[in-house]
């Protein structure tokens, strides 16, 4: 199930509703400008939520609320740092340095605000994605979201009026010596603590951090306390040095376009890695991600130009040449893909994704030899590892190519174990299937595929050119046109046999305006060419 939308037009609490009604189970990301959180379900239960770049590290919080003393924290960072695959809450309670008790309060304390927190965020865009879980050292915990929308909708009202008030975090507040709070007048304990920590410096980043207190709470003791007027706005915190301010906004940059590219917002990901480059233009990490975000988007020439200065300059991890052989790969620049990928093999011998693209180059050479010792070799590295789909489409065509059609066949068979239905597989097959004189089978297992995945433009080709082969002229032409529907360039044969069959109904017109689309397509198409000036139809 994909859920995504305008936080304009649908609010979180009622995506929530949605999500626990469905017992879903996945990663609700949400954008709001500058900002991105996740709130992870396990069949319709909260499990997980956080905020990017948002100070609430468990430690700090267990500290500020006096659970954990900060020199047992220290020493806690410094036992996970030795051993990586320990939790530092599990660290924690080993060391009898925090209870279980407190620990699963102040997780739950910890998911809960940052759920509260996404309530307030009225703009911006959310996206489900089922099935994403939350990384193995995230501690869970399991929240029924009714219990926390009525509070969280309480909250939202209440931070609509606090926000008229405290408009921004940077703003300073002092107490208001005019009035002197006595004996009669009553504050909470969270004004109270609020109220000690206005020395004229702090603004209200300042005292969520100092008091302990979360972002709601602060703003209502806030609130409370200028309404009252127990203490009046003196102005807004200076900004740091520009060097230090500069590093800040590239690193809080840096990790939202992480954290979009990770739940598949690359347009998003794209603009804040951008602004990390604006911020320094020589740092390579961010020109990496750049041209991976260009990858996703089919963008070859630009993830071409991005990543190919990085590897000019020399140094260039294996990641980097595996995407820029990729984008070569794509653009049909063959030799050059195959220098970089050599390079990346070399310096990756263990890296099948690596091999495993380098064998496609020498399979798009018509080097089916050499793709099909790049791809063995790719298998050799993976082990007991499944491969991934390609490996296996890359593979059977190789064997193909060397007139190997048993082993051809017998690599798809392997794959429909381990990738049972995969589009690219099954037509694959049918392909095969045809080749070996079963036409209505290799019909018969596109039907399927289509039945389930009627959105495929390539099957549907294929789809039509068994049907053309057979002389079913009726079924390719409505197969076709449905490939074309969906993907309008799809090929310029496509638009050729089109051309044909309307031709062989006597529809001279139709004929003429498929074989002029062939020649929009591939101008060197001299049989579209050689038609035309048959009709005596214009080019």
């Amino acid at each position: 199930m994909a859920i995504k939308g305008s936080l304009r037009e649908a609010s979180l609490p009622d995506v929530l509703q949605l999500l626990a009604l469905g017992q879903k189970t996945g990663c609700l990301s949400v954008a709001d400008r500058a900002n991105f959180g996740s709130i992870y379900f396990d069949r319709g239960r909260i499990t997980y939520a956080s905020i990017v770049n948002r100070p609430d590290r468990l430690g700090d919080i267990l500290v500020k609320h006096g659970r954990l003393q900060p020199e047992n924290l220290v020493a806690a960072i410094e036992v996970q740092a030795k051993d990586r695959h320990r939790r530092l809450g599990q660290i924690l309670v080993d060391e009898g340095w925090v209870s279980r008790v407190d620990l699963d309060h102040f997780v739950r304390f910890q998911i809960e605000e940052a759920v509260y927190l996404l309530f307030t965020w009225t703009q911006g865009t959310f996206k489900f994605e089922a099935g994403l879980r939350p990384t193995e050292d995230e501690l869970l915990v399991s929240i029924n979201p009714e219990s926390l929308l009525l509070e969280g909708a309480r909250r939202t009202d209440e931070w609509s009026l606090i926000e008229k008030k405290i408009p921004s975090f940077d703003l300073i507040f002092v107490p208001n010596a005019e009035h002197v709070t006595s004996d009669e007048v009553e504050i909470t304990s969270d004004q109270s603590r609020v109220l000690e920590l206005l020395d004229g410096a702090r603004d209200v980043t300042r005292l969520v951090e100092d008091s302990g207190l979360s972002e709601f709470d602060v703003g209502k003791a806030l609130y409370g306390l200028l309404s009252a007027g127990f203490v009046q706005r003196a102005g807004r915190s200076q900004a740091a040095p520009r060097v230090a301010v500069n590093e800040g906004r590239v690193q809080e940059h840096r990790n939202l376009g992480i954290a979009f590219y990770k739940t598949g917002m690359y347009d998003e990901a794209g603009r804040e890695f951008r602004r990390v480059v604006d911020l320094k233009p020589e740092d390579a990490d961010a020109l990496a991600w750049l041209g991976l975000v260009a990858l996703r988007q089919a963008r070859w020439q630009e993830a071409v130009d991005t990543l190919a200065p990085i590897v000019e300059r020399g140094h260039a991890p294996p990641a980097v040449l595996h995407n820029l052989g990729v984008a070569c790969e794509q653009l049909g620049d063959f030799e050059r893909a195959d220098a970089v990928l050599g390079d990346a093999g070399t310096r990756a011998r263990h890296d099948p994704r690596i091999l495993t693209s380098w064998g496609i180059v020498a399979l798009r050479r018509g080097d089916y030899a050499g793709a099909a010792g790049r791809l063995d070799r790719a298998r050799e590295v993976a082990g007991d590892v499944v491969l991934p789909p390609v490996w296996y489409w890359a593979r059977s065509l190789a064997a193909a190519g060397q007139g190997n059609i048993e082993d051809a066949e017998a690599m798809l068979s392997e794959a429909g174990e381990h990738h049972p239905g995969h589009p690219v597989l099954v037509t694959n097959r049918a392909a095969f299937l045809e080749l070996i004189g079963e036409p209505d089978q290799a019909a018969s297992q596109l039907d399927e595929l289509l039945a389930e995945e009627p959105a495929l433009p390539q099957a549907w080709k294929n789809r039509g050119d068994l049907h053309y082969r057979a002389g079913r002229y009726d079924d390719a032409a409505a197969s076709y046109r449905r490939a074309i529907a969906l993907q309008a360039d799809l090929g310029d044969d496509v638009y050729f046999k089109l051309g044909n069959i309307a031709f062989r109904a006597g529809d001279q017109a139709a004929a003429a305006e498929h074989w002029t689309r062939t020649l929009a397509l591939n101008a060197g198409h001299e049989l579209a060419r050689t038609n035309l000036e048959a009709l005596g139809a214009p080019e």
